[in-house]
């Protein structure tokens, strides 16, 4: 539960995230899965994609910002959050949704499309600091100045919670406990689909080679700083990986796969060439461990591959 005096970072579990659904109702889509046969190096593999960049908002995380909205009860007074992206955009959208304001501070790198979506969306765009951190010690400022609720992009209960109601609705669309492969920034989507699904299927997460939030975390025993170089930065940029994340991965045995980003480039254009889906570079990465051969399914396996996102420029496809 978030409040006006700071971030909460305590942990969730599976009631949090029905707890979430029912909260949501139907205000947020049922994003369809797609049963296809993907080209890998080690031949043609059966996956089925959950379409999540279809939500509103273009990501899974309008999911945690609008049940975050709705368990804090948001007033006239709105919401802030830092983002340089697809947090904000969602934070924009759900806000809309309820018709209260929206404030998101952005570093002054963040890729112009997504600046001019927040635009598009009506939020208050803040542009502070050329990182994440500088954004957030802004965003902390401005929640406190106008008396908002501050929100955070990954690692926030509700906002988990919000995330893990994927993992309820794949449970339904596909029962086979086949495993679940998840991009993985900040952690808070990894955490909620882990929480969410049955305990009998496994989740691992998929990071570009530059930003190893998750693999480092897991190798150290704890969170700890990394670079951030990659394509996917946009939206997989946080330089480490959240506590809820880390306390969920730590209970559920998540495991962590690098990809190069040459691997991921290819995974958008494949997508792109052959279904016609356009998703960000973040959204891709999943699919890049299967095509690239950095997991390999098991006999019978069908891998659930989460494409999580969608706002980019379409001229760069």
């Amino acid at each position: 539960m978030i409040d006006r005096s700071g971030i909460d970072r305590s942990g969730i579990d599976r009631s949090d995230v029905e707890a979430a659904r029912a909260r949501i109702g139907d205000r947020l889509r049922l994003t369809p899965v797609l049963d296809a046969v993907v080209d890998t190096v080690h031949g043609p593999v059966p996956v089925s994609f959950k379409l999540e960049y279809l939500q509103f908002g273009g990501s899974f995380k309008t999911r945690g910002s609008l049940n975050a909205m709705l368990h804090s009860a948001v007033d006239a007074f709105g919401v802030v959050i830092a983002s340089g992206g697809n947090a904000g955009i969602a934070a924009a959208t759900a806000a809309a949704m309820q018709g209260v304001g929206c404030a998101v501070v952005v570093p002054e790198n963040a890729p112009a499309a997504k600046v001019a979506a927040l635009h598009t969306l009506g939020a208050d765009v803040v542009q502070h600091g050329t990182s994440h951190a500088e954004a957030f010690e802004c965003a902390t400022a401005l929640a406190i100045e106008r008396g908002s609720v501050q929100l955070h992009a990954y690692d926030l209960p509700d906002i988990v919670a919000g995330a893990g109601t994927i993992g309820l609705e794949l449970d339904e669309q596909v029962p086979e406990a086949n495993p679940v492969l998840v991009a993985v920034g900040g952690g808070g989507l990894i955490a909620g689909i882990a929480t969410g699904v049955s305990s009998d299927r496994s989740v691992i997460g998929v990071e570009p080679q530059g930003i190893p939030t998750l693999h480092s975390a897991l190798r150290n025993g704890s969170p700890v700083d990394v670079a951030v170089d990659s394509i996917a930065a946009d939206s997989l940029g946080a330089k480490r990986i959240g506590d809820i994340a880390m306390s969920v991965a730590a209970a559920h045995g998540i495991t962590s796969l690098l990809v190069t980003d040459d691997a991921i480039v290819a995974a958008r254009d494949y997508l792109w060439r052959h279904f016609r889906i356009a998703v960000e570079f973040g959204g891709a990465t999943a699919l890049a461990a299967v095509r690239s051969g950095a997991y390999v399914p098991e006999e019978g396996e069908r891998p659930v591959i989460v494409l999580c996102g969608a706002n980019t420029d379409p001229a760069t496809l």
